[in-house]
């Protein structure tokens, strides 16, 4: 996450998944309804304890990884080198000769 915008979309979800309202949210974080709807919005600038008070109503944690090391949490990550056993096993069933092993 990059941006004010993809936290609040993540925010969002987590409210979705919860099956929490906006509102049992924000009065549990002591939160004004236009604050709540700021942070919620992703369009208005908010204060990191204010972040910090809606993940953790949310059941959400804050955490800062190195930009190498969030890659792999997304999904970004490139295909693993080594074959599997089921990548062999389908491309014999296929009639195909396996990938040539690397020392």
């Amino acid at each position: 996450m990059n941006t004010i915008s993809d936290i609040s979309g993540e925010l969002r979800r987590q409210l979705k998944r919860s099956g929490r309202t906006g509102q049992s949210v924000r009065e549990a974080a002591g939160l004004s309804r236009q604050t709540f709807v700021n942070v919620m919005g992703g369009e208005s600038d908010f204060k990191l304890s204010t972040l910090l008070a809606v993940a953790d109503r949310l059941g959400l944690e804050l955490l800062l990884l190195p930009k190498g090391a969030a890659r792999g949490l997304t999904g970004d990550a490139a295909a693993p080198v080594v074959e599997t056993l089921v990548d062999a096993a389908r491309q014999r069933a296929a009639g195909e000769a396996p990938a040539p092993r690397e020392p």
